[in-house]
């Protein structure tokens, strides 16, 4: 563990100056519970100022939803506790299910709507004439605390996200640019860096939050669309760089790579420019376009147009796919560089180089199985918890509802939620203790707000350091949040220590209640999720190559690249060729080249669209299989000989049907590339070549 940065104290500090300010209004007005606003600031406080005001803009507006709803719920339920209970399981799992189906910043209103509810209405039942006084208190409360955070965050010394976004991205360039290095210099038997994949696609995954409250950092908005700009290319960087690896394993591990002498010192230079560039880009904006890519552009297409004449016909292919994939990882690089430096230094012009037909769709992938199972499971826990306080006749049995309902609302989108409701449990063990020493031990001793401020520093100011550390975020916000709210600070001290028992020995009742809940109904691992997403990928592919045409392919796309970045978080390692990430990789490549395919059949004779149908066809009874059995089959050979013969076909001398024209061999070579991915994606592995016959002209036309 590091010891704090100043950056980290200086937030710590600002916390609990914002909790203070909070906490002696509270006592002034007086509002019924002051701890509650206290409470609120350190659930709300982030270090950077644009995090904490969306965070408190979205936690105000889920605590008026569900006081709002408990309002309503209350008055006419109450004299049916078993109905009341399933209305407010149905209410928090419902929040749930929309939470997790939202992956920005805004999926706090429904946490915290779901939330609210029960933490208002459970306590009410016994007294339901109390509930609309309960409802505007802990609205107050909260309310309070949320806009001392935002005053303090946004006046004293505000830190801003652009610093941290430029500083995740420097990570993700660091990862990339040994990624770039490894893909330029595949061989036969290159093994998966399957932890870097991981590293790039968390990065990634990450920015998800980070940018959806960077519009509230005071960010203009040409910074914030290059944001979202950098990060859809940055995802985008990882596919092109793994589809890369399978070609150029193949060509080397062939004799062609003799016949062209000047490959190897093009890949070399590409790795120098990739090493050049990322070192200036600090200092020196890539906005008018970098002249030694443009130069690399070149030698790449003078490369494709001067083949040797000793390589063989699928070598030529093979070659003119690697390097026009070669030539879309330095296009995508250098928007990446350009984004970066114009967000950094915020002037200067960019014009895209990687223009494709895939870029500029936000469209995630959301799993809605898991998210009716998580909302279910919620569902049916609060109805049983419910059920048992309601038999039992426990007083305090709604504190024990309330606190299991929140550790299964938020470690509900987990692959595994107990280890973390289990870390809950122990963050909220240390919570009683250190507020039972404060209620018995120091608060009889206290006598004015002056000293209060004093005894609550040093505990308080430490937990604020880690608050602001990543990795003890979860722990230390649950210890200050807990402390906070079992003390029940009033105007004057009223500690009774058999409440203080019941209330804090039911909190940790329900957490123990829950942990062997999510022990006992989600036994799942991250490779069952991995293996549901990866199936899920096989129904996309299946979508790719039949049925009716699919209307928006961007989104699409957009929804299997984003499943897989959420595939490989979850994998663990296995062997380097057919490992899951590099099988999952090759599914995506396997969708978009079978799109690319029926685009080309309908601009080709008909003898050339009959290949490229039994190709898609052989594509589908494939990945149909792979669906039915519930795991991956081999890839049949008369599949990969359907795509032999479409190759065999389309690449011959007069395949168009007419006298060629520039645009028939540009989609003929497209078409080509496309079948040349498909053939690589199966069968990576396959010895051997396909047949396939001399290109028409001095120039392949591939």
């Amino acid at each position: 563990m590091t010891n704090p940065s100043v950056r980290d104290w200086l937030f710590s500090a600002k916390t609990f100056l914002a909790a203070m300010i909070a906490l002696y209004i509270a006592l002034a007005v007086p509002l019924e519970r002051p701890s509650w606003a206290m409470a609120s600031v350190y659930i709300v406080s982030n270090p950077f100022v644009g995090a904490t005001r969306s965070k408190a803009l979205f936690r105000a507006i889920g605590t008026a939803m569900g006081a709002a709803a408990s309002i309503l719920i209350v008055p006419p339920f109450v004299e049916s506790p078993y109905l009341f209970s399933v209305l407010v399981a149905l209410w928090t799992g419902a929040m749930v299910y929309m939470s997790l189906a939202d992956r920005t910043a805004r999926s706090y209103v429904f946490l915290l709507a779901g939330l609210t509810l029960p933490l208002v209405a459970l306590p009410t039942v016994t007294d339901p004439t109390t509930i609309f006084d309960v409802a505007i208190a802990r609205t107050e409360e909260i309310l309070l605390g949320i806009i001392c955070a935002s005053v303090v965050g946004s006046l004293v010394l505000p830190s801003r996200l652009g610093p941290t976004l430029i500083g995740r991205t420097d990570a993700w360039f660091a990862d990339a640019q040994q990624f770039a290095h490894e893909a330029l210099a595949a061989r036969g038997g290159a093994v998966v860096q399957l932890p870097r994949q991981q590293r790039l696609a968390a990065t990634v995954k990450a920015l998800d939050v980070l940018l959806g409250q960077l519009s509230y950092d005071h960010a203009s908005p040409e910074v914030v669309a290059r944001a979202f700009a950098l990060r859809e290319r940055m995802q985008l960087f990882l596919p092109v760089l793994s589809a890369l690896t399978d070609p150029m394993a193949a060509l080397r591990s062939s004799a062609a790579i003799a016949h062209v002498p000047l490959f190897e010192p093009l890949m070399a230079d590409v790795c120098k420019w990739i090493d050049a560039s990322l070192r200036r880009v600090s200092s020196t904006p890539i906005t008018d376009g970098d002249t030694e890519a443009t130069h690399l552009r070149a030698r790449i297409a003078a490369l494709r147009v001067a083949v040797p004449r000793g390589l063989a016909p699928w070598d030529r292919a093979l070659l003119s796919n690697t390097l026009w994939r070669v030539q879309l990882a330095i296009d995508i690089w250098e928007d990446c560089l350009g984004l970066r430096a114009l967000i950094d230094q915020h002037h200067g012009s960019w014009e895209p180089r990687f223009r494709h037909w895939r870029v500029n769709a936000e469209e995630v992938f959301v799993d809605h199985g898991f998210m009716l199972f998580s909302a279910i499971s919620t569902i049916c826990f609060i109805v049983v918890a419910c059920s048992l306080w309601i038999a039992s006749g426990w007083h305090d049995g709604a504190n024990a509802v309330f606190i299991a309902a929140v550790a299964c609302c938020f470690f509900g989108g987990l692959d595994e939620p107990a280890p973390a409701i289990f870390r809950f449990f122990l963050s909220c063990f240390v919570a009683v203790i250190a507020s039972g020493i404060y209620l018995f031990v120091v608060l009889p001793e206290v006598h004015n707000f002056e000293t209060l401020v004093l005894v609550f520093a040093v505990p308080f100011l430490i937990i604020g350091t880690l608050i602001a550390n990543p990795k003890f975020n979860q722990v230390a916000a649950v210890i200050s949040l807990f402390t906070a709210t079992f003390m029940s600070l009033a105007g004057s001290y009223d500690a009774n220590f058999m409440v203080f028992i019941n209330t804090s020995s039911a909190s940790l009742a329900g957490l123990v209640f829950a942990f062997v809940w999510t022990r006992v109904t989600r036994p799942f691992g991250a490779e069952y999720f991995a293996q549901r997403l990866i199936r899920a990928t096989w129904a996309d592919v299946v979508r790719a190559v039949s049925g009716p045409p699919i209307s928006d392919e961007r989104t699409f796309f957009s929804r299997m690249l984003d499943r897989l970045m959420q595939v490989l978080p979850r994998l663990a390692t296995s062997g380097p060729h057919h490992h899951p990430s590099v099988e999952t990789f090759r599914d995506l490549r396997v969708a978009t080249n079978s799109l690319d395919l029926r685009h080309y059949r309908d601009s080709v004779v008909a003898e050339m669209s009959e290949q490229i149908d039994r190709v898609l066809t052989n594509v589908r009874t494939y990945y149909e299989l792979c669906v039915a059995r519930r795991r991956r089959q081999p890839v049949p050979r008369g599949l990969i000989e359907a795509i032999d013969a479409a190759l065999a076909r389309i690449a011959q001398p007069g395949a168009g049907g007419a006298p060629p024209t520039f645009s028939t061999e540009i989609r003929l070579r497209d078409a080509v590339h496309a079948l040349v991915g498909l053939r690589l994606s199966l069968a990576p592995l396959a010895p051997g070549a396909p047949a396939v016959p001399a290109m028409p002209g001095p120039a392949p036309a591939v």
